[in-house]
């Protein structure tokens, strides 16, 4: 992987963050709006895809679904598992190409 593929996939793993955090924003506008809500399966799944730091910094900043359960059991997973694939893909370079 060279320089420029790695600061490609940064920008891009950054991008998806900030779209799941405003998304996360959104949903906390609408609930003090008393507005249609972004179901929690649908943010859950954009934090499944790459955005769970995104999730957890919406989470903790904007203080929204920090007593949702089974919600908050569902993200902490999401992140470990993330924390996870990080942890192989950093110390077992090999295993890379079969998971990405």
């Amino acid at each position: 992987m060279t320089t420029i593929d790695i600061i490609k996939s940064a920008l891009l793993f950054l991008a998806l963050n900030l779209l799941v955090f405003s998304i996360y924003f959104m949903d906390k506008q609408a609930a003090r709006h008393g507005r249609r809500r972004i179901s929690e399966r649908t943010l859950l799944i954009l934090a499944l895809i790459g955005g769970s730091l995104g999730a957890l910094a919406a989470q903790q900043l904007l203080r929204h679904k920090t007593r949702k359960e089974p919600f908050r059991s569902i993200l902490a997973a999401i992140l470990i598992l993330h924390g996870a694939l990080i942890a192989v893909l950093a110390f077992l370079p090999q295993w890379s190409p079969l998971l990405l």
